[in-house]
């Protein structure tokens, strides 16, 4: 995992954990289950020695979870992140970091919609790599949030398609419905 592909990583790694086991991903998302018991009218931690099957079923589903999410780390990012003790605190502190506010939400996005209105052919760039980096971007806007229809979208990929394509953007732009006209649809 990489600060840059947090969405993506986030994406896999809740569809991994829920794969191995559901319950693992309840963990990730509720608070973690304390180990108590009643003593005196009073509730407290109950002690190791003390704990059921099922209180050590528990906490096993919860450390699972927890190392899930760990060893998914990189080891420049888990270092940061040390300090968390169960999954779902793990889980929260990466969002915060990696997606941020409302404000660094807003920033990517402008940053994404800038990058799409700026996109165009590198030279010496192969169709299939410039089509590969358009669609990356075109995920990844939908990933923020940021939705355009789909003859925007087209236009925009004719528009940086390479001059080798005058004639047939010239044709393709020619017909009335470009929702219809591309592969991206």
């Amino acid at each position: 995992m990489s600060a840059d592909g947090f969405p993506e990583w986030k994406y896999k790694i809740e569809k991994y954990i829920k794969m191995k086991d559901f319950k693992l991903w309840k963990c990730v998302i509720k608070n973690p289950v304390r180990v108590t018991t009643t003593v005196a009218g009073k509730v407290v931690d109950k002690k190791i020695e003390n704990y059921t099957d099922e209180d050590f079923e528990s906490v096993e589903e919860k450390e699972k979870a927890l190392a899930i999410l760990t060893m998914a780390l990189s080891p420049d990012i888990a270092h940061g992140f040390r300090e968390y003790t169960s999954a779902k605190a793990l889980w929260e502190a990466l969002i915060e970091v990696y997606e941020g506010n409302e404000d660094m939400r807003e920033s990517r996005q402008d940053m994404l919609r800038q990058r799409f209105n700026m996109f165009n052919y590198v030279p010496g760039e192969t169709l299939e790599s410039q089509l590969q980096r358009f669609t990356t971007l075109n995920t990844k806007m939908t990933v923020a949030g940021i939705f355009y229809t789909k003859s925007e979208v087209n236009k925009n990929l004719l528009n940086a398609l390479p001059k080798s394509w005058d004639i047939n953007v010239a044709v393709i732009k020619k017909t009335k419905d470009l929702s219809r006209s591309l592969l991206l649809k």
